[in-house]
Parts: structure tokens; C-alpha cells; sequence
């Protein structure tokens, strides 16, 4: 059965209107024959080098100039080297362009680009925002067979960027004339990446305006509901939706779920739980893990436990095994409604706790100001060889120090000294002043202090000795909570090396 176009969301939208005024499809060949089966040749770098500082210093010049002083370079022209001159001018078309044309010129007319050297030029040209060259080069792509989905995708992208929406249509026509015939799976990937890089009215326009010769489906219908999901145009999005369901097109279960998600970030609670209802009438039997986990999730993050656990139980009926994810979600909701034995008698229950479990209690803890009992949880963790990531740290610090920071009872330890003092040695003193100035002035409200940043400053060795060196003057003072988080950030996520080998100790 089709469920009718959001019999929820036209009035919804009228009320939120109220309140806010393109792979190798090659003609000849594919671009997985034409990759290398072996390892590209290694290109010398000296050779490299020279040729690029050629191209760089007398790109203005005459060609007969310019491909006088290439010539003098004794270099080896491969499919490799033509592609590592392109990354050394990645966004600089003129440069990569008089190669390009020195390369169709002896000693090198014998050399064969292909549609991945192909793709590489259009992509430099693209970013340089160059269309006519970018138009001239994929014709002459089309000529000699070279043509295939990449193409679609980098040409597309460029015309959207630049607003050349006449011209998206125009590629697609000029590229069916050419060999590449009209096909809806090109065409969901062309919207697929608009979408990704927030031109969705873009891959709109071109999804309506190529209609007849291209009919979308559901593929191509879901990724603009994406798509305007993301860029938070639901009144967008649910246009799309009811245009899709006219059509007698059923939505995928993702496009359900994505339109939950962004319900629920509006805090639009009641209509994402329509859309829910509306899934569990009409589709129940495609429900599953991911859809449950969205609901739970948003449920407990809202305080909404008692609903929660009532959808968990519907899941657990329905023979759905819950993942770590889901039941972290849990243990957070309910230490948040301060249900502490029912939230440990879940984490009991697992055999196997991952550190999204883990994360759940200890932000929850965390949420009961309940810091030392979270780091309890933090030492455990690491006892069952569960090893702790950023926002593992970051959690914990915020809840020892606050989000804004505070200052602690003893002068060497508090938390100027340790982190506006570490921001001044790590050079950041900019940021340093913000909080300083707390101090001076009581009434002065204090950004959030981005411990994420702080800790990136000290990923060195240097980092290493300063949070030892902190964590010991922490000891002393009686912090022995904030200087076990600190020494172990200092012992294994310092470096970039001690993050590649996360021994747990035992």
C-alpha cells in the first residue's frame, strides 16, 4: 500500500510556511579496463619537479617557448606523471592545460590519455570554474570514447556550482547525441553527489527538466528528500515526497527515516512520531534495526524514557536483537530520569559492552553531576580492554570542569593554570584572552571552552610531559579523578604513533 503524500505534512507545511517566510560507461571502454591492473611506475620527483616549475613560470609564455624549455627536461611522460602534475596544480587550469597540449605534440603525440587523465584535467578545470574549457574538453572526451558516469559527475557538479542550469540539461542531451544514451542510474548518481555537496535545487531542476527523456525513481526521488533534509528544507523535501507518492512511487524505508531525523532536529517531537505511526500501519514489516534505533534514540535524548522502553519492547517482540548502540541510548535515558538500577541492569545484561555502551553511562552520569561515579565508569573501560576516543575525554573533562570551564580551590591546579596557561604555550593566546577576561570581569558571559581543540594543540610529544607533569600537581591537590583522564589522554592519544598502537594496558 502507498502511503499518501504525508496526509501529516501538508498541514504541517503550511503551518512552518506560516512561521518561516552524475561509472565508465565509456562509448568504447569502461574506466576499470582502463585502470592499471599493476602498480603505477614511480615518477621522478626531480623530473616532476622541473617540469612544474616550468609550467608555473611560463604559462603566460608563447607555446613554441613554453614547449621549448619541456623538451629540454629528458623526463618520462606516463599516465602517473601527467596525473601528478594535475595534483600539483589542483586548482590552476592554465598550467595543467599547456601540458595537456604539449603532451598531443612530439616527442609525446604517441602518448594515450585515458578517461582517468581525462577526468583529472575536467576536474582542475572545474574548480578553476574555466566552463568554456571545461565544455570544449568534455566534447573532445565524447570523440574519442572517453565519456563515462566521472564525467557525468565532475561536469554536472561544476555547471550546478556555477548556476549553469541550461547547461546541465544541455550535457545531457549533447552526451545521448555523442553515444551515451539516456539512463536513470547515471542520472541518480549525478543527484546522488549534488545532493552530498548541498545542490540539491540544482538536482531538482535537472531531475524535472529531463523528465521526459529520463523517468526518475524511487532512487532519484529519495536522494532529493535527502537532500533537502540536509539543507533543512522540509517544506522542499516534503514537496518531493508528495510529487513521488503521485507518481505511485513507495519511498524507501531511508527516506522515512531521514524525514524522522530532521522532524526530530526541528524539534517537530509529534510529527516525526506521525511518520513513525504511518511506517508502522503501512510498512511494519520493513521496520527494522535502523528505524527502531533512530526512535529510541531521539526518544531518550527528549527524556521521553516510559515511550522509549515501550518501543524497545515492540522491537524485542518483532525478534529485533538490539545493538550496543541502542541500548547505550537506553542506559543514557534512563540515568538522565534518574532510573539508575535500570539503566546498570541493562548494561548487565550485555555479554559484550562496546564503548557506545560505555559512552551512554558515563554522559548520563555525567548529566546526574554525578563526574566521579563517570570516571569510574571511564577506569572500567579500560580494565575490559575497551580503548577510549576523543569525545571519551571530552565528555569527561566537561563534566569535571564544565563546559565553560570553573576555577578550581587550588591555585596550581585550577583551570586557568592548566588549560588558558597550556593555550599560551601551545601559541593559541588569542584563545587564551577569552577566558582570562572571565576573570577580570565577573559579569562577562564565557564562551564554551572547545576542550576538542585544546587537546588537539597538545597532540605531541610535548603534550606527553605536559599533562604528566598536570596530572601529578592534580594528584597532590586531591583531584585524583581529573589527573587518572588527563595521564592516560597524555599516554595514549599524545601522538599520532601511541594512537597507532593502542596497547591496552591491563
Amino acid at each position: 500500500m502507498i502511503s499518501r503524500p504525508f496526509l501529516f505534512v501538508k498541514p504541517l507545511l503550511s503551518s512552518l510556511y506560516y512561521h518561516q517566510h552524475r561509472r565508465c560507461l565509456c562509448l568504447l571502454t569502461t574506466e576499470s579496463s582502463q585502470a592499471y591492473q599493476t602498480p603505477p611506475s614511480p615518477v621522478n620527483e626531480d623530473h616532476l619537479l622541473r617540469v612544474c616549475t616550468i609550467l608555473f613560470q611560463q604559462q603566460d609564455s608563447p607555446d613554441f617557448k613554453l614547449h621549448s624549455k619541456l623538451s629540454s627536461i629528458d623526463f618520462n611522460l606516463t599516465h602517473e606523471f601527467f596525473l601528478q602534475v594535475c595534483n600539483k596544480f589542483p586548482a590552476s587550469w592554465r598550467p595543467v592545460y599547456c601540458f595537456f597540449q604539449y603532451t598531443q605534440q612530439a616527442p609525446y603525440s604517441h602518448f594515450t590519455h585515458t578517461c582517468v587523465s581525462f577526468n583529472k584535467m575536467l576536474d582542475v578545470f572545474g574548480k578553476s570554474r574555466n566552463i568554456d574549457l571545461l565544455w570544449s574538453a568534455v566534447q573532445e572526451m565524447a570523440k574519442r570514447g572517453l565519456v563515462n558516469d566521472r564525467t557525468f559527475i565532475i561536469v554536472l557538479k561544476t555547471l550546478a556550482s556555477a548556476r549553469e542550469l541550461k547547461k546541465c540539461v544541455e550535457f545531457f542531451h549533447l552526451m545521448n547525441g555523442c553515444g551515451c544514451e539516456y539512463r536513470v542510474e547515471r542520472l541518480n548518481k549525478v543527484v546522488e553527489n549534488l545532493c552530498k555537496g548541498k545542490l540539491v535545487e540544482e538536482a531538482k531542476y535537472v531531475v524535472l527538466k529531463m523528465k521526459d527523456w529520463i523517468r526518475p525513481n524511487g532512487v532519484t526521488y529519495g536522494w532529493l528528500v535527502k537532500g533537502f533534509c540536509d539543507v533543512g528544507e522540509l517544506i522542499e523535501a516534503s514537496k518531493v515526497w508528495n510529487l513521488m507518492v503521485d507518481e505511485g512511487i513507495e519511498p524507501e524505508i531511508e527516506v522515512f527515516e531521514k524525514m524522522m531525523e530532521t522532524l526530530f532536529k526541528r524539534n517537530e517531537y509529534d510529527e516525526a512520531l506521525k511518520v513513525f505511526q504511518m511506517m508502522r500501519v503501512n510498512r511494519m514489516d520493513d521496520l527494522g534495526l535502523s528505524t527502531y534505533k533512530l526512535v529510541i534514540d531521539w526518544m531518550c535524548k527528549m527524556g521521553k524514557v516510559v515511550q522509549a522502553k515501550a518501543v524497545f519492547d515492540e522491537m524485542r517482540q518483532r525478534g529485533i536483537q538490539a545493538d550496543n548502540s541502542t541500548l547505550g541510548s537506553l542506559v543514557y535515558g534512563f540515568l538522565t530520569r534518574g532510573r539508575h538500577a535500570e539503566a546498570h541492569r541493562i548494561v548487565e545484561r550485555i555479554e559484550k559492552p562496546e564503548i557506545r555502551v560505555y559512552h551512554g553511562l558515563i554522559k548520563g552520569l555525567i548529566r546526574s553531576r554525578r563526574p566521579s561515579e563517570a570516571t569510574q565508569v571511564f577506569r572500567e573501560m579500560i580494565k575490559r580492554g575497551i580503548e577510549p576516543t576523543m569525545h571519551t575525554y571530552i565528555m569527561l573533562l566537561q563534566g569535571h570542569l564544565g563546559k565553560r570551564g570553573r576555577k578550581g580551590p587550588d591555585p596550581l591546579v585550577n583551570f586557568e593554570s592548566i588549560f588558558v596557561g597550556g593555550l599560551i604555550k601551545a601559541g593559541k593566546s588569542l584563545e587564551a584572552t577569552k577566558y582570562v577576561e572571565r576573570t577580570m570581569k565577573g559579569s562577562l558571559e564565557v564562551p564554551r571552552f572547545d576542550y576538542s581543540k585544546f587537546l588537539h594543540y597538545y597532540s605531541s610529544e610535548e603534550g606527553v610531559v605536559m599533562f604528566e607533569e598536570v596530572g601529578k600537581k592534580l594528584r597532590k591537590a586531591g583531584f585524583v579523578d581529573l589527573a587518572d583522564i588527563l595521564q592516560r589522554y597524555g599516554e595514549k592519544m599524545a601522538t599520532r604513533e601511541r594512537r597507532r598502537n593502542r596497547a591496552v594496558e591491563s
